[in-house]
């Protein structure tokens, strides 16, 4: 089903397809395209899950520090300095970090962390703050760290049930994401489901400490320049994380959700898609004109754009 398409000089020059669920506040599907039952690999967008089971297992984080280990951080320097003293506080050090070195996520950053002389690093790494927080979780427990990323450890055993209990359905494959930790497949009614039980449930649970830091940090979430930032900045209640290869959840405060997933992973109908999605969703705010903005350049100016056709 096509969510988007790129329009250059006012000719249709390509498609994004895809899957998309927006649950109604009582949880019914209201409104889908495509398969919204289509088990995908969630990717980051199963953050929140992996900080509440750390929750679950003990940890007390809170504020930015249980924000940073529900992040996709932009790598910026106030992302770095923290995952830097969390580092401290636990104990620990930045090689016994599972996730791969890397240059910062936001390429403006990126630039200027070169430019300064930065390298590849494991803190810089957008899955620092998580790594850091499961490797404090397993050492409070007196768990392994050395095979923290392994599916069987007791931590992410905890994950998969927390995963499984936020989505109402079981996991229907394990993988290894991007920052070596597993991963989860859900159909993305679920991953609706998972961020819409996180913004509905009881305060002071694991499940509601996640989602009011998030929300109450959204720059520990992200990053200064991005559309999850914006929205949970700009959208009181607002619980919203992206995933990599385009997926993307939502839960807004009365219980209405939204997950979908672009087939492709092309991040550049992502802003489109969300807007769109939210607008059928009921919110209207500034912010959606400029999370939805996807400009196509042709000689440095501004020729088309990628839009959503829904």
């Amino acid at each position: 089903m096509p969510l988007a398409e790129v329009v250059r000089s006012g000719f249709v020059e390509g498609r994004h397809r895809g899957h998309l669920v927006l649950l109604a506040p009582d949880g019914s599907v209201e409104f889908a395209l495509g398969d919204p039952g289509v088990a995908v690999f969630p990717r980051s967008s199963n953050k929140p899950m992996q900080a509440a089971a750390i929750l679950r297992a003990g940890l007390a984080l809170k504020g930015e520090r249980l924000a940073l280990a529900a992040a996709s951080h932009s790598g910026e320097t106030f992302h770095r300095e923290l995952v830097r003293e969390m580092l401290a506080e636990f104990r620990l050090s930045e090689e016994q970090l599972g996730c791969p070195v890397d240059l910062p996520l936001d390429p403006v950053e990126a630039e200027a962390y070169l430019a300064a002389g930065g390298v590849r690093e494991r803190v810089a790494m957008n899955c620092s703050g998580k790594h850091t927080a499961m490797l404090a979780a397993s050492a409070l427990n007196g768990w392994s760290l050395e095979d923290y990323l392994d599916p069987g450890h007791p931590l992410q055993r905890l994950v998969h049930a927390a995963v499984e209990e936020a989505a109402g359905e079981p996991v229907a494959a394990v993988g290894t994401d991007g920052c070596g930790a597993p991963l989860m497949a859900i159909g993305l009614t679920g991953l609706a489901r998972a961020f819409r039980a996180y913004v509905l449930a009881e305060p002071g649970s694991a499940e509601r400490r996640v989602a009011d830091a998030m929300r109450a940090y959204p720059e520990y979430v992200a990053g200064t320049r991005r559309p999850d930032t914006w929205l949970m900045r700009e959208v009181p209640g607002v619980l919203s994380k992206m995933g990599a290869e385009a997926v993307q959840a939502v839960a807004l405060p009365d219980g209405r959700a939204l997950a979908f997933k672009v087939e492709d992973g092309a991040t550049r109908a992502l802003g489109p898609v969300l807007a769109r999605a939210l607008r059928l969703a009921g919110v209207d705010a500034p912010v959606l004109e400029r999370i939805g903005r996807a400009p196509l350049l042709g000689g440095g100016r501004e020729v088309g754009s990628v839009r959503a056709v829904f």
